[in-house]
């Protein structure tokens, strides 16, 4: 179970943080604490494991990537943990997932990359397939953002 200050802290969290040379205590002061006892709950969610890490998402338009695509790979299922790992370690793969294949998509591991147009995607792939040597793969290339937020756990 979580206190009240602990469901504050998560909900001011989950915004976009201040950036300034002390965003935790501008944080802290919204919600009518210290910048210590703040920094004490959230490192206290960090060691029980109910926050695990912090992210930035920066607009890879907006930075010169302007192509991204969901790279679907059809890999043997005793080789995904491997080819996953190889997979992951390329710097333009932001994300690699395993999902299951349906009858008539026989794609099972999946990594979305980034790149300043289409056919730089189009090499990033073959780079990782040459890799990994996985040669059964499709790019679906995003046409249209529709919706993007981050989950929200508390108001």
């Amino acid at each position: 179970m979580l206190t009240t200050l602990e469901k504050k802290i998560i909900a001011s969290l989950q915004g976009n943080i201040p950036v300034t040379p002390r965003p935790f205590l501008e944080l802290a002061l919204e919600i009518g604490i210290s910048e210590k006892a703040y920094l004490e709950v959230v490192e206290s969610l960090n060691e029980r494991g109910i926050i695990r890490r912090f992210g930035a998402t920066l607009k890879h338009q907006n930075s010169g990537f302007k192509a991204n695509a969901m790279v679907a790979w059809k890999v043997d299922e005793d080789r995904v943990q491997d080819v996953g790992k190889i997979m992951a370690s390329f710097q333009e793969v932001t994300h690699c997932y395993r999902r299951n294949p349906a009858p008539t998509w026989p794609y099972n591991l999946y990594t979305m990359v980034h790149g300043p147009d289409e056919d730089s995607c189009h090499a990033i792939a073959a780079r990782i397939s040459k890799a990994t040597g996985v040669n059964e793969y499709s790019l679906l290339f995003s046409r249209k953002e529709l919706k993007k937020t981050s989950m929200s756990y508390f108001k």
